[in-house]
């Protein structure tokens, strides 16, 4: 799958704008803050329903704007699918698919891309919240339909933490809450899901993260991913700095939850340990909300041991892994990958690397400051963007912009 062309209408600094596109590689050159982020991030929020740089959608409607506005045109083979996207100011968003209204968690079932971007370096270094948003949007490319499981744990749970707060106000016990077993229930049977879909993940990425990891180091660091369960007695609050945090399962004792047991006899076990600490402290303890991975290099945590650049390359690798798990299961074929500033973070070494393990995808967006920070294979096409302008690139119907925000 490729995009073969995108329309922006009061889309962050964009007051218009539309790009042709094609398969193979295309490089947006321009200084920083001239709006070649702002071009590809609109393609990676149709994939994954957000935006790698901001938590909401109110930065991306253009100042002055009640909404803004992305339009795509998808092409695999002779099929085109064009999809629409409208962020509004107020009120819900809305979606469109061939001109047809559809509902906006179904974008991801038609574009699926992986971008890399600086941030990215947050999913080694950074919160366990970082890891659990990376599992779950490579969820939702692969199966749509649990971005609704998500959204209706995130609405029970936050019943859950209502209930709880407001007991802990009140001095309330657990015996006077008779209806926080039946969200309790509930919680379990929607996280249950999510944590079991998590792990599965977590098995598939092995395989694709230790070639990924190999093709840009060329070297056996042994790369691996461990699921780190707070059902099981993980706690995100503690920072485990060692391998160990795989034996971390101390909150809960074999007595308290059965080794052999499903993950939802475990969910509720947990739930039914943890519950006088949970009105103590008038929230959820437990589920796929406080749930972490944890990366390895040579069996240890690359978070507090990797070196900058093994940290950048782990965290690459993840993306390639990523884009070949969607590559072998999708029936649209490639996932558009989309690497914002990256190469400028690179040795040349592993820019040449990185340029050799993603030239075969069907089509690759790249971005830079700097032309010459890109390697040769990937500058067939160059798309210059100045001052929120699209300028000097064949195929450009029409740009307009404002000042950059």
């Amino acid at each position: 799958m490729h995009v073969a062309r995108l329309s922006l209408t009061d889309y962050r600094n964009y007051e218009r704008a539309e790009l042709v596109l094609g398969p193979g590689a295309t490089v947006l050159v321009g200084r920083n803050g001239q709006g070649k982020t702002n071009l590809v991030e609109s393609i990676g929020y149709l994939s994954t329903l957000g935006s790698h740089r901001v938590s909401s959608d109110q930065p991306l409607i253009r100042a002055g704007a009640d909404a803004a506005i992305v339009r795509a045109l998808l092409a695999h083979g002779e099929r085109e699918l064009l999809i629409e996207l409208q962020l509004n100011r107020q009120g819900a968003n809305r979606a469109q698919l061939n001109r047809s209204p559809v509902k906006t968690r179904e974008l991801p079932r038609y574009a699926h891309s992986v971008l890399f971007a600086p941030e990215d370096l947050a999913i080694v270094r950074g919160e366990p919240s970082v890891r659990r948003r990376m599992l779950d949007e490579l969820l939702v490319q692969r199966t749509p339909r649990l971005a609704g499981v998500m959204a209706d744990y995130e609405r029970v749970l936050k019943q859950r933490n209502s209930l709880l707060k407001s007991a802990r106000a009140r001095g309330l016990s657990a015996d006077r809450l008779p209806t926080l077993d039946i969200w309790d229930e509930r919680l379990v049977d929607l996280g249950a899901e999510l944590i079991d879909q998590r792990l599965t993940l977590i098995d598939e990425l092995a395989g694709p993260l230790a070639a990924a990891y190999h093709s840009i180091v060329d070297a056996d660091h042994a790369p691996s991913l461990q699921p780190s369960l707070s059902i099981d007695g993980a706690d995100p609050d503690d920072d485990v700095p060692a391998a160990s945090a795989a034996a971390s399962a101390s909150a809960l004792t074999d007595d308290d939850v059965p080794a052999a047991s499903d993950t939802r006899s475990r969910f509720a076990a947990a739930l039914g340990v943890l519950r006088s600490k949970e009105l103590e402290r008038g929230i959820t303890l437990a589920g796929p909300h406080r749930d972490d991975v944890l990366l390895l290099l040579n069996g240890l945590p690359a978070k507090g041991y990797a070196s900058h650049g093994e940290s950048w390359s782990f965290a690459l690798a993840l993306r390639l892994a990523s884009a070949e798990l969607l590559r072998r299961d999708s029936s649209t074929g490639d996932p558009v990958l989309v690497l914002d500033d990256v190469f400028a973070e690179l040795d040349r070494l592993r820019r040449q690397r990185l340029a050799e393990a993603i030239v075969g995808f069907e089509q690759v967006l790249v971005t830079a400051a700097v032309l010459e920070d890109v390697p040769e294979p990937l500058t067939a096409r160059i798309v210059h963007i100045e001052a929120g302008r699209i300028v000097e690139s064949a195929g450009i119907v029409e740009s307009e912009a404002t000042t950059d925000v």
